[in-house]
Order: C-alpha cells, then structure tokens, then sequence
C-alpha cells in the first residue's frame, strides 16, 4: 500500500539499526506468523474434507477427529498469539526508548539557534506523541500488515485450486479496494499531518500556560490565555472530525466490497455445484474463503490510517534527525589542554539567522589573560550576543574569534566549554537538588570547591534550605527568590576557577549591600581567570581592569572606567542612564 511504503522508505529502513539486537525476536514473530497464517487458512479446506468425506459418508469417529484437529489448530494459535504479542511488545517499546534517547541526544548536540526557532511544544510532541505512534505501528500495524498479506496471498493461491473462474471473479473485487487505498492514503496523509502540528502547537500553549501561570495570575489574562488554548483545542476537534469522517468513509466503502463479491461468488457457486464443477464442500470452503478475506480488508483500513499517521510522525521525528547542528566540531578539530586565556575578536560580525538582524559588526578587540573586561552598552547593542560567542552557542557570522591563538572553530566544543564558565542575566535552573544544579558547570568539583563557590556568591542560604544542598528546588528553580536563583548561578559559573569566565549582568537581583559583599568575594577569583562581564549597573564596572563600549552592534570605545569616563560622553550617557533606572527602581514604593 502506498502509506506503507512510503512510512517503509523514510523510517522502516532508517530504524532497522535499532532493530538489530532483537533480531531472534524477529525471527520468532515471523516464524509463529507463517504458522498461525497456514493453520487459519487450513481449516476451510479441513471443513471441505469433511463435508465431502466423512460427513457424507456418515463415518463420525472421521469427523471427531477432524474436529479435534481444528480445536488443536485453534489452541496453537493460542499460544503463537500470545508469545507473538509478548515478542513484538518488547521490540517495540525497545525501539520507541532508543529513539527517544537518540532524539534527545540529537536536541542537546543542535545549536541554539535551532531552539529558538524551534517551539518546545513542537519538539516535545515529537519526542513523546509521535515516537509513541510509530511505536504502535511497529508493533501492530507492520506485524498484522504481513499477517494479512500473507493470508490474502494464500488464500487467492487456495481459491485457483477450488474453482479458477471464481477466484477470477474474486480477483477482479479486489481492484477497487487498491485504488479505494490509494486515494485514501493520500488524502489522510494530510489530515493527519495537520492534526500532529496542531496539537504540537496545543502542547506549546499548555508548556507556556504552566511556565507563565504567575504572570497570567499576576495580570488577570488568565481568559485570554484560556481563549487562545480553547481556540487550538477546537481546531484540532474540527481536524479529528474531519480524520474520523475520511477513515469511515473508507472503512464502509472498504467493507462493500467484499460483501457485494460474497453475493456475486454465491451465486456463481450455486450455478457450479449445479453443473458438477464444483463440490458442496468446495463452495462451503470457496464461500468461508471469501468471509476470511472480509476480516483483513477491514484490519487493512486500521492499519492504512495507522501507517498514514506513522508515516506523518517519522517525517517529524527525522526533521529533527536530519537536523545539521550549525555549530559543531570541525573536521581535525583539536582537544583544549592548557589555557592561558587571551582572547581576540578580529573582524567579528554576526546576524541572526531567523530575523536576518545584524547585531554585531567589525568588532576587534584584544583581551589579555587575567584581565577583567567590562562590557557597556545601551540595551540592544550586542552585549549578550558578544559573550555568548564565546562560548559557540553561536558561531561569528563575519571574522573569527581566538583563544591563546586557536580559532574558536578548530576547537572541540566540549573542551572549549569545559574551560568556560558561564552565568546568564536570566539564572535558568534545574528540577534537581541545589549540589546537581551547582556541580554541572564542573561535575567532578570536590566540597570544599563547592564550598567556596558558595562562599564567593553569597549563597550561603543554601545551607538551611530542609536539606541543605540535597533539598530539591522544583522547576526553574520558582521556590527561590530571583537573588537567590542569581547566586546559585553565578557559584554554579565560579566553581573550579574557569580560565575564561563570562558574566552577563550576574548581580542584577541582588540588594546593593549582597552585591557589595559578592563584588569583593570576587575580586581575588577575577584575578586568576580572563573574565568578561556584561555591566547593566555602574557599580559593577568598578570590578573590571578595561571597559569597552559597544553602540548599535560596533565597538565605539575602549579603556579604563576613569579614562572612559573623562574622554567618552556616550560612555557617560550610558552609565548615567543606568543611575536613573535604579534610582527609579528605588523610589518604586
């Protein structure tokens, strides 16, 4: 069938790997399949022996045997069901886990950029309801696919032995029924794509719905959100009505045709027996026959709707398969051993793929190792997208960026990031304990470096959480404050003394007297690394040995805060604005 085959092409054949240690399994399936099909398809031609044998001639210890043949056949095939089903639930759950995993996999080796064109929602559906849908034809579909076609071949084979005009009467029904399929698939096809897009879209909702539920309270849009998710559930009711409709239509016409051949081979048959072709057993057989086809063209509309949909969620999982990651490591990309920590932007530029917006250009600057530079500049001027180069969750889209005279590009991305410690403005952390979140910029940090860290960043609150720093945070971290998810960033960032640390506006939460108090906890940690820190207050710039001003995505100014601050008025601006938004926040009641 035409979904069949094309769901084969994309993933059967893909996924054959994974299939590969449960290759007895398959072997056993297959094997117990050819059995049940040969004893389900024998028992008509057992009925025609009896009916024309023993029955006839009234011989009743023949037809008790006969009988406890077929009641035999029927309890063998028992047995082959059931270690059938147990066989094919362990390939196919086995299969949908590996996938998961290697999607998973795949999601964290993709670059940011794919993220943030990507909606969660739609990875998320990907990741749980479409794997689980080609999990279910694997186990069910593909199986009773062979099964059927097996069985019709046989039976089709059987019927030219009976009577060679009504098998050709028979064969001539089943035209219809392959364009009937033909047509279907097609057009469910899109149905069902559709209806996998939708509810990605839905889970999207639901994800922002959970993540946003304190802005929605806080502002009363909890209506509004409501509106737009009642929305995306009606189109996906209206696109299920729709795939409900197409799959009836198809099952009713489906199941006409058998019918309407039943009644024209019964009636061919009765002309037969009449004029000796053909034995009253043989019609009984020939009839049974037709009626055993009638089960596998109605399984055959259930399995074309589920190779439809199995088809349409290997296309989404294999988007993201085939997903190259933008930046990775290049061919001969060597291992960063010791670090000395200058840094050189030399004619860097870089636009963001999704919006084609330059958010940097010609930017050449050199920072020597063990210094500290500030990073200043009006809001939207590049000062995260600068620092976040450092670390490739983007790659320079003009120019290159070295560390210690390696092009950042013919380092492995994870030694370059193993030396990189990294505390974004917005702290994102983890549904685990305080030490899981704190240890996954170094795993393999000791206590006392925990300790440290914690000590530096002020973090010591930690400590008394239930379970000190076993006590789970919850998601994002929500059941802290936003100073104490702040801090338990920036410990996360400090532990085993990066080479190159990077500081995106990391005091931001923090009262001035808790800032005062990290600022000089850090300054002996500044010392021994190169530290790049993004400065939205002016009190922070005090920590830094150089400043650089960056306007509209070009470096404008560089030098000490004093000399900026004499030579530089737009430097001056900058930081005096800065004053003003906090002494607003201040005066905020």
């Amino acid at each position: 069938m035409a979904g069949f085959e094309a769901w084969n092409k994309r993933a059967l054949v893909r996924t054959a790997p994974y299939l590969r240690p449960y290759r007895r399994h398959l072997l056993a399936i297959v094997t117990s399949s050819i059995i049940s099909t040969s004893a389900y398809v024998s028992v008509p031609l057992i009925v025609k022996t009896v009916i024309d044998g023993p029955l006839r001639e009234g011989d009743r210890a023949g037809v008790l045997r006969w009988a406890l043949l077929v009641g035999a056949l029927a309890l063998l095939e028992l047995v082959l069901a059931f270690t059938r089903r147990t066989l094919l639930a362990i390939v196919a759950t086995s299969l949908e886990t590996a996938l998961r995993d290697d999607l998973y996999a795949q999601l964290q080796r993709l670059d940011v950029g794919f993220h943030d064109r990507w909606q969660s929602g739609q990875l998320l559906s990907r990741a749980m309801t479409d794997l689980a849908i080609i999990r279910r034809f694997v186990a069910f579909g593909a199986v009773f696919f062979v099964l059927i076609s097996v069985q019709i071949l046989v039976i089709f084979g059987v019927l030219l032995t009976l009577h060679v005009p009504l098998a050709l009467l028979t064969f001539v029904a089943a035209v219809p029924v392959v364009l009937l399929c033909r047509r279907f698939e097609r057009d469910y096809h899109q149905v069902v794509r559709r209806i996998q897009d939708q509810t990605g879209d839905l889970t999207t909702s639901i994800e922002e719905g959970a993540r946003g539920i304190r802005v929605l309270k806080a502002f009363g849009r909890w209506r509004e959100s409501h509106a737009a998710y009642a929305v995306r559930c009606q189109e996906i009711h209206d696109s299920q009505l729709e795939r409900i409709r197409l799959h009836t239509k198809f099952v009713w016409l489906l199941g006409t045709v058998p019918n309407l051949t039943l009644t024209a081979v019964l009636l061919a048959g009765v002309l037969a027996v009449g004029s000796g072709g053909l034995t009253l057993g043989g019609l009984v057989a020939f009839v049974s026959y037709v009626l055993l086809l009638v089960f596998p063209l109605e399984l055959l509309a259930w399995i074309m709707a589920l190779a439809g949909e199995a088809e349409s969620a290997a296309v989404r999982v294999y988007e993201v398969f085939d997903t190259e990651p933008a930046v990775a490591d290049g061919p001969g990309a060597v291992e960063l051993s010791s670090v000395r920590g200058e840094v050189r932007f030399e004619g860097v530029g870089f636009t963001y793929p999704a919006s084609e917006r330059t958010a940097l250009a010609g930017i050449d600057l050199t920072v020597h190792p063990g210094e500290t530079m500030a990073v200043v500049g009006a809001t939207g001027c590049g000062k995260t997208t600068l620092v976040t180069l450092l670390t490739r969750l983007h790659d320079p889209t003009v120019g290159r960026i070295t560390l210690d005279g390696h092009d950042l590009r013919d380092l492995t991305v994870s030694s370059l990031r193993s030396n990189v410690g990294f505390a974004f403005e917005e702290p994102t952390l983890f549904s685990a304990s305080v030490r899981e979140n704190l240890l996954m910029g170094a795993p393999d940090a000791d206590e006392d470096e925990v300790r440290q860290a914690i000590e530096v960043s002020q973090a010591g609150f930690a400590y008394d959480l239930p379970w000190g720093l076993d006590t789970r945070i919850g998601e994002q971290g929500l059941s802290l404050s936003g100073g104490q998810r702040q801090r338990l960033a920036l410990a996360r960032a400090i532990i085993g003394r990066p080479a190159i640390l990077v500081l995106d506006d990391p005091l931001s939460a923090l009262d001035v007297h808790t800032e005062a108090l990290v600022q000089e906890a850090l300054r002996p940690l500044l010392a021994s690394s190169t530290v790049f820190l993004v400065v939205h207050r002016p009190s922070t710039v005090a920590m830094a040995d150089r400043a650089l001003l960056l306007e509209e995505g070009r470096l404008v100014a560089v030098g000490s805060h004093h000399d900026l601050l004499a030579r530089e008025p737009r430097y001056r601006a900058v930081l005096s604005e800065a004053v003003e938004d906090i002494d607003e926040e201040v005066a905020v009641p």
